[in-house]
């Protein structure tokens, strides 16, 4: 080792060693120590030759090792102040060939239909049946489609307390604000709704389908339907966009549409199990063309790009029911080519 730039001191110390250690508190010795005017122990002893620096000459090192070389230590360069949100926006742009867009993935993928559901109120006896419209919203959701929700803002037919099945006579209701329950109210009147604002229109069943949009649970084959309800028909069948229904609705479309395929499951009772088969006759009655399909499946008429499923028109588990809409929800995302 080279010995320039060092200075040996008095007890062949270099200086700056000396310095060191004269930076060093000093150890007083303990009681015991200074009663018995020992020194420290051995073990406390430190060995002159394995001091930092150069060893004293003619000192002997209690290791076997010799002392390395004298480490400098080198200062940590700066950190980079951070970037302010608007300078790493900008940055990513830079970097980007297509800016913010090519770095996530869900900026490439397609966008998803857009399904306009229209509700009839809450309620299976008197507006929407609430369990149909959650599995078409459900499977909407999980087909990736946007969602708007419409009902019409007319009042009820009449009130049904659920409790007991029997009109509730000193009370009336509002579609549009019953409606607005199912949809957490984000909900529009049905007059708002253009079919050029959407890809296809979907209509839960209920018996509100047959109260409130139209007389179908009181005229039968001589119904009416609802303005708005007959224009959005029209106008989605006009434009070749698909149309969805389910349950009891399918009799709209038979009395707007005429010659529509369509199904409410099956048409004999069959002990209970179809309590509404009945329906089927209406239809045909109606004008409309009926398929006998299980509750499980879905009918497609692909001349009026029309999707049905019998849902509750079945006394049957809850899961079947969920199944058949999603068939019809499928059936009518892929009419859409979305």
């Amino acid at each position: 080792m080279s010995l320039e730039g060092y200075r040996l001191g008095p007890s062949g110390d270099t200086t700056q060693q000396a310095e060191d250690e004269a930076r060093q508190p000093q150890r007083r010795p303990s009681s015991r120590h200074r009663s018995s005017g020992q020194g420290p122990p051995a073990s406390s002893r430190r060995c002159a030759a394995a001091r930092p620096g150069l060893p004293r000459p003619g000192a002997r090192c209690c290791t076997s090792q010799a002392p390395g070389p004298v480490r400098r230590v080198q200062p940590a360069p700066p950190r980079p102040a951070p970037l302010s949100p608007a300078m790493l926006a900008a940055r990513l742009l830079r970097a980007a060939p297509s800016g913010l867009a090519s770095l996530h993935s869900s900026a490439r993928r397609l966008r998803g239909a857009r399904v306009a559901v229209v509700l009839s109120g809450c309620g299976v006896y008197d507006g929407t049946e609430i369990h149909e419209a959650s599995a078409i919203l459900v499977h909407l959701s999980r087909g990736g489609a946007e969602v708007q929700m419409y009902a019409p803002d007319i009042p009820q037919m009449h009130v049904i307390d659920h409790s007991k099945g029997q009109p509730a006579e000193a009370e009336s209701r509002n579609v549009l604000v019953e409606s607005a329950r199912i949809a957490r109210g984000k909900i529009a009147d049905l007059a708002k709704l253009s079919t050029k604002d959407h890809d296809a229109v979907i209509f839960p069943g209920g018996f509100g389908a047959a109260k409130n949009l139209s007389t179908f649970a009181v005229d039968g084959k001589d119904c009416k339907v609802n303005g708005e309800v007959e224009r959005v028909l029209k106008e989605f069948h006009k434009a070749g966009k698909p149309i969805g229904l389910c349950c009891i609705s399918p009799v709209l479309a038979a009395k707007v549409l005429s010659g529509a395929e369509v199904t409410v499951g099956h048409e004999e009772e069959e002990g209970g199990k179809w309590p509404y088969a009945g329906t089927a006759g209406a239809i045909k009655a109606l004008g409309g063309k009926h398929c006998v399909k299980e509750v499980t499946e879905a009918h497609v008429d692909v001349n009026n790009k029309m999707v049905t499923t019998p849902a509750f028109m079945c006394e049957t588990e809850l899961h079947h029911i969920f199944d058949g809409i999603g068939a019809m929800v499928k059936g009518v995302l892929k009419l859409t080519g979305k």
